[in-house]
């Protein structure tokens, strides 16, 4: 088990899940608090990496392409007080820090996660029922339907249709822009069969946001919509295969014998070797890796 209590938050790591606490620091973000603890696994990684200064340093999880609901939804667009991927870490902390860094990446090599996208969410996206007022209106989300509500602030030409109702079938993304400088943001619901180049401030099937505090919680309702529609790298399905012709006997081929788990740490211990010597791991990274597969054996 590793771990860092810091200010900005609490991060543990069992070898399987990375579990992500947020602080009560007034620098954590509405977003981060409202989310609350993040289960993380291990296959969900592409990386983690400490960049140190000198008050203060951070933590950073990479992860993998397509992982994550809310990464997808608000493509890399959180600022870092709402980042739930980025902690904190003060600088006499370096060597917790760092040993957790180890940790992970170690745990990330023996188990061969790979780094590249994946074609289905590994994360779940926000818990439902969902609720948030901000901008010009107020968004909820069952799983099932998204409701538009209108507040005072809203367009006359918009707010007249009255509240809004959109099943979850009928859409095909979302989209969300935070305010930025001058430019509002918005979140918008992308409808199959209607298609609109409208501006949020009169599109019935959006939220005009304008940079106030609760504007990133609608990236959570962004989140939670994109993770129940179907994932954009999903493969089409495949047709079925026919099955392969019995023996001649009429007895089907019976199974592979089950590979023995003390064979399968010796082959990590020459793959390991091999990265070695070709000059991908360095002699600590090496040392580290054997270090964890000798403990298992």
């Amino acid at each position: 088990m590793a771990e860092i209590i810091q200010k900005d938050g609490t991060w543990t790591f069992d070898g399987e899940t990375l579990r992500l606490t947020p602080g009560r620091d007034k620098n954590v973000g509405l977003l981060r608090r409202t989310l609350g603890e993040l289960a993380v696994p291990l296959e969900a990684l592409a990386g983690i990496s400490l960049e140190q200064g000198k008050r203060s340093g951070r933590l950073r999880l990479r992860l993998r392409d397509g992982a994550d609901p809310l990464l997808h939804a608000t493509g890399g667009r959180l600022t870092e007080p709402h980042d739930p991927y980025q902690l904190i870490v003060e600088s006499d902390r370096y060597g917790v820090a760092e040993y957790f860094t180890e940790e992970v990446r170690t745990a990330l090599l023996l188990e061969q996660i790979p780094s590249g996208p994946v074609t289905a969410y590994l994360l779940p996206g926000p818990p439902l029922p969902l609720s948030v007022s901000a901008g010009d209106g107020t968004v909820s989300f069952d799983g099932e339907r998204v409701r538009l509500e209108w507040n005072w602030k809203t367009e006359d030409a918009k707010a007249a249709a009255g509240p809004r109702t959109l099943a979850a079938a009928d859409l095909k993304g979302v989209d969300w822009q935070p305010a930025a400088g001058l430019e509002n943001g918005h979140l918008r619901f992308l409808v199959r069969h209607a298609p609109t180049k409208v501006p949020a401030k009169y599109d019935p099937n959006a939220v005009e946001l304008w940079g106030f505090k609760k504007d990133p919680l609608m990236a959570l309702v962004a989140a939670a919509v994109q993770a129940r529609l179907p994932h954009p790298s999903a493969p089409a399905a495949a047709p079925a295969l026919e099955a392969p012709p019995a023996p001649e006997s009429g007895r089907p081929a019976p199974p592979g014998p089950a590979e023995d788990d003390h064979d399968a740490l010796l082959r990590r211990l020459r793959e390991l070797g091999e990265l070695h010597r070709s000059g991908v791991l360095t002699d600590e990274e090496f040392t580290l890796a054997k270090q964890a597969i000798l403990k298992r054996m």
